[in-house]
């Protein structure tokens, strides 16, 4: 059910405004239209722009009036799970995609619904996707809208009534491959990426044809196993990149990652695509490539003809990447002191300035704190690393900074031209690299994680002091970086990671949600905080701004999840408490609306079966839990409020129950799949051991400490 707060006045604005389309919204945008970033009133692409600045000329709402911002309207979403879309505007009309990659259409003055779109993925979907079943927006162009699933199809709707006229499948279902990112639009080509690294894949971006869905081109990200051509706009370059991969090593099988699952822009002003490609499939080098190479294009920004796909340069942030950290966040187009330059803070905690038209690094500082390497090379612009970091190679642990999650992850940055600053989420997180310990850690397995390393030894010590030293230490903050001086202007730490996305606009102002379930709006120039607003639920998504006859509007979607929510366990603090709530809000000067008021909080107090196993048994169920369950239930089996924490299930009482859904599948169409294929009826019998063991302990201690509640 949709809650949507309307006044008589506002939908006949809203309906003038929609008749003034002519009934087909997005009819005007083209590449010229995203050159310019609209008409300077409405958000017409994710990142408004083909820049991808996420900056607004608008300027009712500034620094002096913004104390006056109030709900204009909501919606509530179907589905409790990550929201991570930007909300697009144009025609009158905002729209925006939940989980489970559904397309919803408002009345961009009233919020009253035009139309919703349910591409019917399966549930059991879900396992295949790494960090939540999130989709972060739709394109625009020509009067279609263009949506990628998760289940790997580009489908093409009517923007005016969302039927869908064309869908292609860009992924070979039989892999593990998910899309959860926004298409973009570029010369009538869709082009479109796609995930699933950590499962084994390998990365690719193809181009479509906008009006009919025909392929016109794809590129690789990295070689072809067996070095062999794929007949695609890759194979030049691929002769290449094959050299710097091993002649044996995990790669031959798994495919290799380099998925290119997020950041995909275009540059007008040099006709280029930028690509930010992924991590690789296993994380460890020395599985993946046996210790060897570089691995392009592996944690690369990549620059293609548009047109043909063909290679033109690239740069490689992390070389023989081994700890997740992408390439793939968000990339900002910006021309200053007379260069084009592309803006880029990738996972690894160095902000990069690149030459766009050479490819050159012009700069690369770290933004937070770092210790995997202490700097860049300026004659060779590779990264001096720490030899420690180097786990799978010397066989020892390395509690890294940043964690996989990444020093800046997906949330979107934006860039003020008239600050010159980008505004950075960014996460403090440790993270411990365990080498394998076992050779199931650093097997294939059909279901679940294969990073090539132990991740059921870096689940926290059942200490409650060395969890509240954890909890303590995971932090967030909002960083305002100046790529000319090369250093954070200012910046405002939060409690928790993992807080929302940024919008930048004209009047002095920086919007960004937090983990807490705060929307806070900043002065650009100085970082003073000037408003908030509880909204109920964290923020993850970047907001837009949008005028309509005269009226501006911020529009943001809150709920929790994604990656960190799914993973991380106690560390996830105090966030862990606050709901999951998937709904859209749209603010105004003086709006009146009103949320509704949260529901009860259902106390879930622990009653599980006694903790009776044999010690042995325990140890292999934590090793199950943390090869396979803990990436979806959390670290310690302790959720984060977004799918169910199995220290409280009734399933724990019963072991046939148990194994009815661990092996039997019992609640496969929910997206709890059987692992037959990957556990025996004692591993399951053992991981149930595991997490009965973990609901005792936190019983006896204090749950509101350790956010266990």
């Amino acid at each position: 059910m949709r809650a949507i707060v309307i006044s008589a006045a506002a939908l006949a604005l809203g309906v003038a405004a929609y008749a003034q389309t002519g009934g087909k919204p997005g009819a005007k945008v083209d590449g010229a239209y995203l050159t310019k970033g609209g008409d300077g009133t409405d958000w017409p692409a994710v990142g408004r722009d083909y820049d991808e600045q996420r900056f607004s000329p608008l300027t009712q709402i500034d620094d002096a009036t913004v104390g006056r911002l109030g709900i204009a309207w909501f919606a509530d979403l179907p589905d409790a799970r990550g929201v991570e879309s930007t909300p697009v505007m144009v025609d009158g009309v905002l729209y925006v995609t939940g989980p489970w990659s559904k397309v919803f259409a408002y009345d961009a003055v009233t919020g009253e619904p035009r139309w919703s779109y349910d591409p019917q993925v399966a549930g059991d979907k879900g396992v295949q996707a790494c960090c939540d079943v999130v989709n972060r927006g739709v394109a625009v162009w020509k009067g279609k809208l263009y949506l990628g699933t998760l289940d790997g199809r580009l489908i093409a709707l009517d923007a005016a009534t969302g039927k869908p006229l064309w869908s292609v499948q860009t992924t070979d279902p039989a892999k593990p491959y998910t899309i959860t990112g926004a298409p973009r639009v570029v010369k009538d080509m869709v082009i479109i990426g796609n995930g699933g690294a950590e499962f084994g894949v390998r990365g690719y971006v193809t181009a479509y044809d906008a009006a009919t869905g025909k392929k016109r081109w794809r590129f690789y990200t990295v070689p072809n196993p067996t070095g062999q051509p794929d007949g695609e706009a890759s194979d030049p370059i691929m002769a290449k990149a094959f050299k710097t991969w091993s002649a044996n090593g995990q790669w031959k099988q798994s495919g290799g990652g380099g998925t290119a699952w997020d950041a995909i822009v275009y540059d007008p002003a040099l006709d280029q695509l930028y690509i930010g490609v992924g991590n690789g499939s296993p994380w460890n080098h020395q599985v993946r490539s046996e210790g060897q190479g570089d691995n392009l294009f592996l944690s690369s920004i990549v620059a293609l003809d548009p047109d043909t796909g063909a290679y033109k340069w690239h740069y490689q942030e992390t070389p023989g990447e081994s700890w997740d950290y992408t390439a793939t966040q968000p990339i900002i187009l910006a021309e200053l002191g007379g260069r084009k330059l592309l803006l880029h803070a990738p996972k690894n905690g160095f902000f990069f300035v690149i030459d766009r038209e050479t490819g050159k690094p012009v700069s690369a500082d770290m933004f937070t704190a770092v210790n995997w390497a202490t700097g860049y090379d300026p004659k060779t612009w590779r990264p001096i690393e720490n030899p420690e970091a180097r786990y799978g190679a010397n066989g020892r642990p390395f509690l890294a900074a940043p964690a996989p999650i990444g020093a800046h992850s997906w949330q979107p940055m934006s860039f003020s031209p008239a600050t010159g600053l980008v505004y950075l989420p960014v996460n403090d997180i440790g993270f411990g690299y365990i080498p394998p310990l076992s050779a199931k850690d650093a097997s294939r397995e059909a279901i679940g994680f294969n990073v090539g390393a132990n991740m059921s030894e870096g689940m926290l010590p059942a200490d409650p002091a060395f969890i509240k030293a954890a909890i303590a230490a995971t932090k967030g903050a909002l960083v305002a970086w100046d790529p000319v001086a090369r250093k954070a202007k200012w910046r405002v730490d939060y409690s928790t990671p993992w807080n929302g996305g940024t919008l930048a606009t004209a009047g002095n102002l920086v919007f960004q949600g937090t983990a807490l379930g705060e929307f806070r709006a900043y002065a650009a120039d100085s970082g003073k905080q000037l408003w908030s607003l509880p909204v109920q639920s964290g923020v993850l998504a970047a907001p837009s701004t949008y005028s309509i006859d005269g009226v501006q509007y911020v529009a943001l979607l809150t709920s929790r999840g994604g990656a960190w929510a799914l993973t991380s366990g106690y560390a996830g603090g105090a966030a862990n408490k606050v709901p999951s709530i998937p709904r859209l809000i749209v603010l105004k000067l003086d709006g009146k609306g009103q949320l509704p008021a949260l529901p009860a909080d259902a106390a879930m107090n622990f009653d599980p079966p006694p903790a009776t196993a044999p010690a042995a048994q325990v140890a292999q169920g934590k090793a199950v839990f943390g090869r396979y369950c803990q990436v979806c239930h959390g670290a310690n089996a302790v959720s984060g409020g977004v799918t169910p924490d199995l220290r409280h299930s009734g399933a724990l009482g019963d072991a046939d129950t148990w194994k009815s859904i661990v092996i039997d599948g019992a609640l496969h169409d929910r997206g709890m799949v059987s692992f037959a294929k990957v556990l025996s009826p004692a591993d399951a019998e053992a991981a149930r051991a595991y997490v009965i063991g973990e609901a005792n302990w936190a019983k006896t201690h204090d749950p509101a400490i350790l956010g266990t509640k």
